[in-house]
């Protein structure tokens, strides 16, 4: 007798997780402080369509400041190498003095978060913040929109247009090509707040550059 339960009879658990970070890249996002220095927000909360990257910011960091007043920033992506230099700014904010929110949650005030995380800044072309050197994929981006949801006042979602994208060598197809590699190309996956890279290919889709 057959007892195997198909996969549209199986049981699933309803449950309630604090967070839902099911698994997206992390992206270090750089904006430009009142004072012409570069802060660097991390993020795991985006998606891309074409041109225009959607983000998920914080309300009241120093990220979502930056961008209400210089409408600009780098979306610096790393690859998974880099988790410990990412982890290292995780608990340090821009913004001073820092929230009481924040303070409970263990942040730190730190104004020179590329020193802090051992990054290098590198000019970008079209906007003032600066790119982060060590990341294999730079994109400079012009902010189009920013809204402030009613249903969620917690959080901004930032909308905007990329203007200038920079791959390192390693993780281009070949000289003169303007597609990633996606077997040279390892971002750094957020889950469930742990840190993970790609595992080995599965395939393709139809329309992907062989």
């Amino acid at each position: 007798m057959n007892t195997k339960v198909s996969p549209t009879e199986a049981s699933h658990l309803n449950i309630q997780p604090k967070i839902l970070y099911y698994g997206m890249p992390v992206i270090l996002a750089t904006t430009l402080n009142e004072n012409g220095t570069t802060n660097i927000s991390p993020l795991s909360s985006s998606w891309a369509l074409g041109r225009y990257l959607v983000l998920g910011m914080g309300f009241g960091g120093q990220g979502i400041d930056n961008l209400q007043r210089t409408p600009e920033l780098v979306v610096n992506v790393p690859d998974a190498a880099m988790w410990q230099q990412v982890e290292m700014l995780g608990s340090l904010t821009g913004k001073h003095p820092v929230p009481d929110y924040k303070v409970q949650m263990g942040y730190r005030y730190e104004p020179d978060k590329f020193t802090a995380a051992g990054l290098t800044p590198a000019a970008s072309l079209s906007v003032k913040p600066q790119r982060i050197a060590e990341c294999p994929l730079q994109i400079e981006c012009a902010v189009k929109k920013i809204t402030f949801p009613d249903y969620a006042p917690m959080f901004a979602i930032v909308e905007t247009e990329a203007v200038q994208i920079h791959a390192l060598p390693d993780i281009v197809k070949k000289t003169g090509s303007d597609h990633i590699d996606p077997s040279r190309w390892n971002p750094l996956i957020y889950n469930f707040r742990h840190y993970f890279g790609l595992g080995d290919r599965l395939g393709h889709n139809y329309r992907a550059e062989i």
